[in-house]
């Protein structure tokens, strides 16, 4: 129902609604379209088109269809977060998936090296990406200090791999209009399509997964999906180098 196809076409509101039912999915089988969205802060236009893009026909046919997608799905226990990570698996299983992470090693495959960015989580990732990816045959470096200049000739023919969850952080966003300006190719890992990063990007992958901030400052979103997706473009690119 909720595959990585279709939740690419969806916008920052609609994204918010999807984000609701996933952590609400028990709550949201009882709601009205309009409880919906006061509780989601969107316009009932706003979840119709959420429904729509859905392939339902309304906010009824939605709820009918979501009903049947949760009891095919295995019961998991409360607050475990494995619910959400089931939703991603089945979301990528599906040939669009595997179209963009192919398109993302033709990148790859041609570059002459690879850099890793990130700040925080991201750019400890980073650096698991570049080590995953120097095993597999391709030498790549990372950067995960967000003010590190970017102003050689050295990252021409090159491709930067960008890591952010917002795809919102003003260092980030900066370095990734540096790699431009060097004619340095930029991929970016995102949380949603929809992200300045991502508009800013060569290409981009996301994974939308509920955004998740404590004290609503310290983002505590799973980076699972970003680990799977680095080490799935890594086993790709190794087997095109052979």
């Amino acid at each position: 129902m909720f595959t990585h196809h279709t939740l690419a076409t969806l916008n920052a509101l609609e994204l918010q609604v999807y984000n609701y039912v996933i952590k609400n999915r028990d709550k949201v089988m009882y709601m009205t379209i309009r409880e919906l969205s006061d509780a989601v802060q969107v316009s009932t236009t706003t979840v119709l088109r959420f429904c729509r893009k859905l392939h339902c026909d309304g906010y009824s046919e939605f709820r009918i269809r979501f009903r049947l997608y949760l009891e095919q799905e295995q019961h998991q226990p409360a607050y475990s977060g494995v619910g959400e990570l089931i939703s991603f698996f089945k979301s990528i299983n599906n040939d669009d998936f595997e179209h963009l992470i192919n398109r993302a090693v033709d990148h790859l495959f041609h570059a002459e090296r690879i850099i890793f960015v990130g700040a925080g989580t991201s750019g400890t990732l980073g650096k698991y990406g570049a080590r995953f990816f120097s095993n597999v045959g391709k030498f790549s470096s990372y950067i995960d200090d967000p003010y590190y200049p970017v102003n050689s000739d050295m990252y021409e023919n090159a491709v930067a791999v960008i890591l952010s969850v917002s795809g919102e952080t003003p260092e980030i966003l900066r370095l990734a209009s540096q790699f431009s300006l060097h004619h340095c190719q930029v991929i970016s890992v995102t949380n949603n399509e929809n992200a300045s990063l991502a508009k800013m990007a060569d290409f981009n992958l996301s994974y939308h997964m509920p955004r998740l901030l404590v004290a609503d400052q310290y983002d505590v979103t799973t980076q699972v999906p970003v680990i799977y997706i680095l080490e799935t473009l890594g086993r790709r690119l190794a087997a095109r180098l052979k």
